[in-house]
């Protein structure tokens, strides 16, 4: 017999679940005697809809006793019909059940079997960048020097001399024991000046005409944190790491505010294009943010952003540490988070390290105060009521950045319930592992880092430090709180990727052929919860997103496989996977031809 259970009243109709058969469904009912339910703006149906209305996994991945699995029949959608009305799901449940909410003004989309999951979120994003780089000249993948230089000189060839030609995309990690020089650029592309960021964003590279814009010369001192590469007459080879990056970025004209808004649409429109409903936008400054403020207040934001203000912006910080965080203004635009610092990335060694790097002796890094870490105002955030997110890469990087949390919590007892997150979380130290769970912390982590980075890493570390390195199951199995993302433009964002990193640790080769470090692997649940209902929580937004309930926003990702039974069955075939529409509070904001 069908058991009935009223959930809640909301604008005057009671929702109620019905519970047959194991299966639950979200109906509408009147409060009174010839009620009739509204109509609905936009109807999906004849889908393979997963609410993730269920329990959590247990820390092995074990799905929750009241999951839509079952050991013999693997994942079964538990919904195959959403209705949504006013930005919020109406209905959730069968396609009988929806036809109620049908009239002649409503969109009616059969999704022909595709699979529909709550609206995918990207938890470390830079999304500035990834518009400026839609607009630069494209170094990803490119195999040396000389194919980056010949990208560059033709791009000079299109525009009047004079004009910065900025690249994206080298890889400054693998090029770490052979990094390019000026010579080269400058020769080919003399009247223009070039800066070329690498894939990691923590190595420039730029040419003659670049350095004299910014009028730097080989008396130019590095800043702390910052390396600067001379050659061996002592002269400036073009080159700049870490915090000395800064150096020559700063001579590139500044983009007034309507570009950086254009940047921010050209951005998401290609996130939207890629599935995803909301963005965590990880050091946003002041004028970044105004830009965002505009788009927001304009009706003009796409997606949803969580930004992140960027710490190394004192003024900024100083300004929201006297209005408090955002927790309750335009549902576009959330501003509730701090990102910070602490130390520099693995592949150009500036990721702080307890013991030198395997392939660098006397060198571990730089983190800290020495990297721009502002201790005390950070603090002074968390006090204020802002979750703090700090970049932390390496071993001594992590576990200093534990004990600053360790130290502020003791300190202001009350932030302790920020969810304050560390950022990568890349290498820990075994004995590191339990402080995250003690101290309240999420791991934010990209699933792409480690099949991108395993070229190189076991080089930096050596073979017993890799062990605590990418440890995303290590973090799991205690407790911990894990959020997935991609950190792009520095790593590819695609979903698929995403979820086969995560799940196989494998790389778009489907390489090394058992995984790398196996041991560490998500299950298909988690891995998309990483990017669901984790992140929700990870923004304080578990009680309106992550999940496809009514009332809750109707933030909608379909696409053409089902990624539970793909992922749990053949995660080898993810990456035949495509993204079929994106919906962000009930306004298709991306479909498919």
């Amino acid at each position: 017999m069908t058991a009935l259970r009223l959930i809640r009243v909301l604008d005057g109709l009671a929702l109620l679940s019905l519970f047959a058969c194991g299966a639950v469904i979200t109906v509408i009912t009147g409060c009174a005697a010839g009620f009739t339910p509204p109509a609905a703006e936009l109807v999906l149906m004849n889908g393979r809809v997963y609410t993730f209305a269920w329990g959590e996994p247990a820390r092995d991945g074990t799905p929750a006793d009241n999951a839509p699995f079952t050991a013999a029949g693997g994942w079964q959608p538990d919904a195959s019909a959403i209705a949504i009305e006013r930005g919020t799901i109406l209905y959730v449940g069968d396609d009988a059940g929806v036809e109620a909410l049908i009239d002649d003004h409503t969109r009616v989309v059969d999704l022909g079997g595709a699979t529909l999951l709550p609206g995918l979120v990207d938890a470390h994003t830079h999304v500035l960048n990834l518009g400026a780089t839609l607009e630069q000249v494209d170094l990803v993948n490119v195999a040396s020097e000389e194919e980056a230089v010949a990208r560059i000189a033709q791009r000079a060839r299109a525009i009047p001399a004079g004009e910065w030609i900025i690249g994206y995309g080298w890889d400054d990690g693998a090029w770490a024991d052979d990094y390019p020089d000026k010579a080269l650029l400058t020769a080919r592309v003399a009247n223009h000046p070039v800066l070329m960021r690498g894939l990691h964003g923590f190595a420039v590279w730029g040419n003659q005409a670049a350095l004299d814009a910014a009028g730097l010369s080989a008396l130019t001192v590095a800043p702390s944190g910052g390396r600067i590469e001379l050659s061996e007459a002592g002269e400036l080879t073009g080159l700049f790491l870490d915090r000395a990056t800064e150096l020559l970025t700063e001579a590139i004209p500044e983009p007034d505010l309507g570009q950086l808004e254009a940047r921010y649409l050209l951005g998401f429109e290609h996130l939207a294009r890629s599935g995803f409903t909301m963005v965590h936008e990880a050091g946003v400054d002041s004028m970044p943010l105004r830009a965002l403020e505009n788009l927001a207040a304009d009706g003009r934001l796409p997606l949803r952003v969580y930004a992140m203000l960027s710490a190394r912006d004192h003024d900024l910080l100083r300004r929201w540490m006297r209005w408090g965080p955002d927790t309750d203004g335009n549902d576009k635009l959330i501003t509730r988070a701090v990102k910070a610092f602490y130390d520099g990335a693995l592949g150009s060694r500036g990721a702080r390290l307890l013991q030198d790097y395997s392939d660098q002796p006397g060198h571990r890094g730089v983190s800290g105060e020495a990297y721009g870490f502002d201790e005390e105002l950070v603090a002074e955030m968390m006090a204020a009521g802002f979750q703090v997110n700090v970049h932390a890469i390496g071993d001594a990087g992590n576990r200093e950045t534990l004990d600053f949390f360790e130290r502020v919590l003791a300190r202001y007892p009350e932030a302790g319930d920020l969810r304050h997150r560390i950022e990568h979380a890349q290498v820990v130290q075994a004995g590191d592992f339990w402080r995250f769970r003690t101290l309240g912390l999420t791991a934010s982590m990209q699933p792409a880092h480690a099949m991108e980075d395993k070229a190189w890493a076991i080089d930096r570390l050596g073979p017993e430090r890799l062990r605590g390195a990418y440890a995303w199951r290590s973090l799991r199995n205690i407790r911990v709180a894990l959020v997935f993302s991609s950190d792009l433009p520095g790593s590819d964002h695609d979903i698929f990727y995403g979820l086969q990193a995560a799940i196989t640790r494998r790389d778009k080769q489907l390489l090394p052929a058992g995984g790398w470090f196996p041991e560490q692997r998500m299950t298909a649940e988690e891995a998309l919860r990483g990017y669901t209902s984790w992140a929700a929580r990870a923004a304080f937004l578990e009680d309106t997103a992550g999940r496809l309930e009514a009332g809750l926003w109707a933030d909608i990702t379909v696409m053409s496989i089902d990624p539970l039974v793909v992922g749990s069955t053949d995660p080898d075939r993810l990456s035949q996977g495509r993204i079929l529409m994106t919906i962000v509070g009930g306004r298709v904001v991306y479909e498919a031809s």
